[in-house]
């Protein structure tokens, strides 16, 4: 007697319909019969998904709770149809030291409900080998905080750590030119103008452009294997495609909002569409046309209070909520023929766990760990920032219609959200 058969269920569009067998929080049997189990659940040929797995947020706790905590953004997480997520280093204070990381975990692993990994930061660079015996996810550099010569050590620092041990650090990298964005924002910030486009202007794809093409002269240097986060431009992904045919260990990832926004969205939204890098013009940015020279699509869920979003285009702080919009969107575009469906689980699950080594997940194999979601290809949404279960209730998607959303999300072997109802859980640390 197995603890849960789901029947009924396709893996692909084209599939069959099939049934998974769970024992334990792992898949045991994928077959067309049904097994006899505690509970069954009948998706009467819906898709099943790997559980997705998202490897950018930012979930606020410690110390910045008022935007989000690590309860509210896995209950997020679990609404968006996301099993495991990555959490970013800048909360308050941000995980540069070993005993801000263990706090953070600590703290992280009494909220979460779904599965999580932390990232570490690096602006303590003598605290890099005693983090990285914590096994992070990765090293999280700001390329727009520091100079070009604390980069250099640090990435010396970084390969030093790996040439002493086993592992093979991953550094992710915020890819913007301290030095362009710093005077391109001195030039702006002069302006008198209201409209929240100058805020692109000040941060201009140069910054981007250049800061990738560092990036991967260091990790050549080095040879260090590096992740460029939210790539934006055309011209980034480009570097980074022929660094890869040259053998340097590169990956990159995009988002639901560079991808499917544009500047003017900062003169339609304002701040709440204000995020760095920038949304780009139509001239400069990504399209979905340039996914299949990405990795990874993250979310970099960024979320902030509607007050501050209010602010001036100087002082409001750059961000988008994403973790319960990223996959209705996707969905939106293979019904639309834009996209074919396994580059969801491609970009959202396979690479993700792939590249950063999250074992037991990514795939609906025998032996991996019973994370799933459900998508129902035919339903219709029309996106409200209100009914998110993240703290931030504002989206630039906001009144958009879309067709296909996940209805069932499954974490080993536990439904967590059933029809947008978010349910309690206990996600584990997966780097234990």
């Amino acid at each position: 007697m197995l603890d849960m058969c789901i029947v009924n269920c396709r893996l692909d569009p084209s599939d069959q319909e099939c049934s998974i067998g769970i024992e334990n929080g792992k898949i045991v049997s994928i077959q067309k019969l049904t097994s006899a189990a505690d509970e069954i659940i009948d998706l009467n040929g819906k898709i099943i998904l790997p559980g997705l797995i998202d490897v950018h947020v930012h979930m606020r706790d410690p110390g910045l709770t008022y935007k989000e905590n690590f309860k509210t953004g896995t209950e997020s997480a679990a609404a968006g149809g996301f099993t495991t997520v990555l959490d970013m280093p800048n909360t308050k204070p941000p995980t540069n030291t070993v005993k801000d990381y263990r706090n953070k975990l600590k703290i992280d692993k009494s909220k979460a409900i779904v599965d999580f990994v932390l990232h570490a930061g690096t602006a303590n660079p003598e605290q890099i080998p005693s983090l990285g015996e914590l096994n992070p996810a990765s090293f999280k550099v700001f390329m727009d905080l520091h100079d070009d010569e604390f980069l250099m050590n640090l990435f010396s620092e970084i390969a030093d750590l790996n040439q002493s041990t086993d592992y093979e650090n991953l550094i992710s990298i915020h890819a913007e030119d301290q030095e362009i964005v710093n005077r391109y924002t001195a030039m702006k910030s002069s302006e008198t103008s209201k409209n929240s486009m100058v805020y692109a202007d000040a941060r201009p794809p140069l910054a981007e452009d250049v800061a990738v093409s560092k990036a991967i002269l260091m990790a050549k240097e080095f040879n260090l294997k590096v992740h460029i986060c939210h790539a934006s431009t055309k011209k980034s992904l480009d570097s980074i495609q022929n660094a890869k045919t040259e053998g340097c260990n590169i990956s990159s990832e995009v988002t639901p909002h560079h991808l499917f926004l544009d500047s003017s969205y900062l003169e339609k939204f304002a701040n709440f569409a204000k995020t760095n890098p920038p949304l780009r013009s139509n001239a400069k940015k990504i399209t979905l046309h340039d996914l299949p020279k990405t990795d990874i699509v993250g979310t970099d869920h960024a979320p902030h209070t509607i007050a501050e979003k209010k602010k001036n285009v100087w002082n409001a702080p750059p961000g988008i909520p994403g973790l319960e919009t990223a996959l209705p969107l996707l969905l939106n575009q293979i019904n639309q023929g834009n996209i074919p469906f396994k580059e969801i689980r491609r970009l959202l699950c396979e690479n993700p766990a792939k590249l950063f080594k999250i074992e037991n997940k990514g795939h609906i194999k025998e032996g991996m760990d019973a994370d799933f979601v459900v998508v129902d290809m035919k339903k219709e949404l029309t996106i409200d920032s209100d009914n998110f279960y993240s703290k931030a209730h504002y989206t630039p998607f906001n009144g958009m219609k879309v067709t296909g959303v996940p209805v069932m999300t499954i974490l080993r072997g536990e439904v967590i959200m059933r029809d947008s109802e978010v349910f309690k859980a206990t996600g584990n640390h997966v780097y234990s």
